[in-house]
């Protein structure tokens, strides 16, 4: 009896011990999956409440009623949530392997050494990480030591300055369990491998070799874009080698700069108008501006392919992004293509070129970072750039209907009158708004591009959850989420471009690119000839943002001194980089095609030729003809 005792009560603890265990790990990995999500979730639906309270308070209760004062707080507090939510992004990034980089080599390397490449990857961005959160704890000192707050808010600077020790911290712990996945994945041998390539290639830095700036600066940059390296992380890592190298700047610059750099109102708009085309992707928003363009389109021949375009370009006036539309759109569009009878190649190339317009008609990405780079009016570069998007719509539908034709491709026969085509658009009419409220908004002089980005993704999560109601408690937290991954990759893309491009600024290298492109010719022609060369090369390797950010500072002082206008330019580039969305071998838009439409993306590319040669054909236009870019500026104030 006193056995049977002492052995339950030792197997009860050990029962009881077990599901504690199991209980804990369960609350661990629950922990580890959605640490990050409350705090994006609340951070990104409460800066666009913010920013659309904000524009409501100047726009109605100030200019209507009288009312003064009692808004100051708001784009400061937005700005700070917004720096936090692109930095607390970056590890929900991580964790995903959402990133910008260039796969060239990456791509023909065999399993085992893609294996290698990521540890190599993994360290260097452990490095950068590793790095701000040391200097962003030595600047918090400092602040707590000499206080000063915040204008508005009048809370202590170091407050909003805590970001770059928690978020940098945090993507250091993402990036050490990435790191611990790599080495179950490839081995011990083959993570020291990748460990001691990095280790090698870090040599230089340890040894203080005696190179100029310039050298350290490209030579690490190039090296580590071969290797795979993320573009964001790449610019900062070989900025921060020049600076350790060459002594261009003071060590601590690196963790202010990845504060101050971003801590911009207008870089605000990328959030918003990324989270509007996921708000109106997801709340239905697609399906209908799709029913539309069939409608007005449908019975021709190839109807379903011009739908198609007309409604990536009604698409383009909401999302701001061509892979955004491809995936909005293609995986409506081409399913319904092949079972009409279209091929499916031609059908996935459709969508693809089609998709390129969603950074050329106003809202744009692209535009954003292009005017935050070169300090241009925003404004005036998304007006800039209807004219060419619509233009490149025509194209595309001038090709499709062409190739239809010859293929016998027609649309589906059935009864199309007035009364359908008034109910197609009354359908649509909660799309057909959106235009209305950013472009109305911003021309109207009611709104700043960032107020208008934020009323219009208010505007889509509205409509998604209490018109359509297709945004509900199940899919919003996955819609908030993936809008914080994807703005956060842009944002730090931009953060560690400025640290490159200031080292550029004080090495002078756009005054010596300049120099010397207009030594060989002071030929505008043949200048713009050859930037478009250029840039075209550029786009088949490069994601477009990435390239903007790096090359407008390079690019811009060449071009103005022959004489075009930097609205114009920036048109030029953006319609350039477009046309790398679908040319491989980092074609975005093929990537998204070919993953929607399960097909090879060569055999995609093959298909584009045609609308490629389109696309070309608007690019040399818009180039040589300014008034394309520029005519509709005039008419802003």
């Amino acid at each position: 009896m006193s056995k049977l005792v002492s052995e339950t009560a030792i197997e009860q603890p050990v029962e009881v011990m077990v599901q504690e265990q199991g209980g804990l790990k369960k609350w661990l990995r629950f922990l580890d999956e959605n640490l990050e999500k409350p705090f994006l979730v609340f951070g990104m639906l409460a800066i666009i409440l913010i920013i659309s309270y904000q524009t409501f308070y100047r726009y109605v209760l100030t200019d209507l009623f009288g009312t003064s004062g009692g808004a100051a707080w708001t784009e400061e507090t937005a700005r700070y949530i917004f720096i936090w939510i692109s930095y607390l992004a970056v590890p929900v990034a991580i964790k995903r392997r959402n990133n910008i980089r260039v796969d060239l080599v990456f791509e023909r390397l065999s399993p085992r050494f893609q294996a290698i490449s990521w540890v190599i990857v993994d360290l260097a961005f452990l490095t950068l990480t590793g790095v701000v959160l040391i200097m962003g704890m030595d600047h918090l000192k400092m602040m707590m030591k000499f206080p000063q707050t915040t204008p508005a808010l009048m809370i202590p600077y170091f407050i909003p300055y805590m970001v770059l020790p928690i978020g940098f911290g945090l993507m250091s712990v993402r990036l050490l369990q990435d790191l611990y996945a790599r080495v179950l994945d490839c081995g011990v041998r083959d993570a020291l491998i990748g460990a001691a390539s990095f280790a090698a290639l870090c040599t230089p830095v340890f040894l203080e070799l005696d190179l100029a700036a310039l050298a350290w600066l490209f030579g690490y940059f190039i090296v580590l874009l071969i290797l795979g390296v993320p573009i964001a992380i790449a610019l900062g890592l070989s900025a921060l080698a020049t600076i350790i190298g060459a002594e261009t700047l003071p060590f601590e610059y690196v963790a202010q700069i990845a504060f101050t750099s971003i801590d911009s109102f207008p870089i605000m708009a990328i959030p918003f108008f990324i989270a509007a085309g996921v708000f109106m992707g997801a709340g239905g928003l697609s399906q209908r501006l799709l029913a539309l363009a069939d409608e007005m389109l449908g019975s021709l021949y190839g109807g379903m392919a011009l739908a198609t375009i007309a409604t990536s370009m009604f698409f383009a006036a909401i999302s701001g992004s061509g892979p955004a539309t491809v995936a909005a759109i293609g995986s409506l569009t081409i399913p319904a293509m092949v079972e009409r009878g279209y091929d499916k190649y031609f059908s996935a190339a459709v969508i693809a070129c089609a998709g390129a317009i969603g950074v050329m008609i106003p809202p744009s990405n692209p535009f954003v970072v292009y005017g935050v780079s070169a300090q241009a009016s925003i404004g005036k570069l998304f007006i800039g750039g209807i004219v060419p998007g619509v233009l490149t719509g025509l194209v595309l539908m001038a090709v499709s209907y062409y190739y239809s034709k010859k293929m016998g491709w027609r649309g589906v026969e059935r009864e199309r009158n007035a009364k359908t085509m008034i109910k197609a658009i009354w359908d649509a009419k909660w799309a057909l708004m959106v235009p209305v409220i950013i472009l109305g908004g911003i021309y109207g002089g009611i709104m700043t591009p960032t107020e208008a980005a934020a009323v219009s993704a208010l505007y889509g999560l509205l409509v998604g959850c209490f018109v359509y109601r297709e945004i509900n408690l199940s899919n919003i937290t996955g819609c908030v989420m993936e809008a914080c991954s994807t703005s956060a990759i842009v944002i730090v893309l931009i953060a560690m471009a400025t640290i490159f491009g200031n080292i550029m600024t004080i090495e002078q290298v756009p005054t010596i690119m300049a120099e010397f492109i207009l030594g060989l010719t002071s030929s505008k022609i043949l200048i713009l000839l050859v930037i478009n060369l250029f840039l075209l090369w550029v786009g088949t390797f490069m994601e477009a943002l990435a390239a903007i950010v790096i090359l407008t500072p390079i690019l811009l002082p060449v071009v103005t001194k022959v004489g075009v206008d930097p609205i114009h330019f920036g048109v030029i580039m953006v319609v350039n980089l477009a046309i790398g969305f679908v040319t491989p071998p980092v074609g975005v838009n093929l990537f998204v095609a070919s993953s929607v439409a399960k097909l090879r993306i060569e055999k995609i590319a093959k298909a584009a030729l045609p609308q490629l040669i389109g696309m070309l054909l608007v690019l040399m236009a818009v180039t040589y003809i300014p008034e394309l870019s520029l005519y509709l500026t005039r008419f802003l104030k």
